[in-house]
């Protein structure tokens, strides 16, 4: 599930996703909740992730709880260049504490990184808040594809790895995914 501020850009990461284009266009609020199916192959396994978009607003936030509890994972965005978006992220988590199930799996992404001359949350910001909460971080752009794919596979690792229960494996590091495949990433396609 998708959580985060009104146009924090949820929506065009998913779009981004499923069908590998940027929304571009005026800002389209999503009025309560939608979803999209996509099927992942991870690690040779067929896995089918339903991705549930919820509305930003306030307004539709007694409908978005409602949902929280059926999610196995939820991808809470902020919006690099808002700082408001950032600072509202510890009550997302508190939220996120208060109405999903305790095991869920959490993924902090900063999004609109792209647009580096009007960022305002520096990445360390970002880092520094996903280690207090002891929850992984990204850096995605939906409009360049910046490690969109990457924050649904690494979520959809996790949760494939808890449902296996693979004992002979050891056991998958959401993180230490996360990190390995952002320096393969930075080191060789600079």
């Amino acid at each position: 599930m998708l959580v985060g501020d009104s146009g924090v850009g949820k929506t065009c990461l998913l779009v981004r996703f499923k069908d590998g284009a940027f929304l571009a266009g005026s800002f389209i609020s999503t009025v309560g909740i939608d979803f999209r199916n996509k099927v992942m192959d991870i690690d040779d396994v067929k896995v089918k992730l339903q991705i549930w978009d919820t509305a930003g607003q306030e307004r539709f936030r007694s409908v978005t709880h409602a949902y929280y509890r059926d999610a196995h994972a939820l991808l809470l965005l902020y919006d690099a260049t808002n700082k408001s978006s950032f600072d509202n992220i510890r009550a997302w988590l508190t939220e996120i504490h208060e109405y999903a199930q305790q095991d869920v799996v959490v993924m902090l992404l900063g999004n609109k990184t792209d647009s580096t001359h009007n960022r305002v949350v520096k990445r360390e910001d970002g880092e520094r808040l996903a280690k207090e909460f002891g929850v992984p971080y990204m850096e995605t752009s939906a409009k360049s594809g910046l490690n969109v794919e990457l924050a649904f596979t690494a979520v959809a690792k996790e949760l494939k790895h808890r449902t296996m229960k693979e004992t002979e494996e050891p056991k998958f590091q959401l993180q230490e995914y996360v990190d390995k495949e952002m320096r393969t990433v930075s080191c060789c396609h600079s």
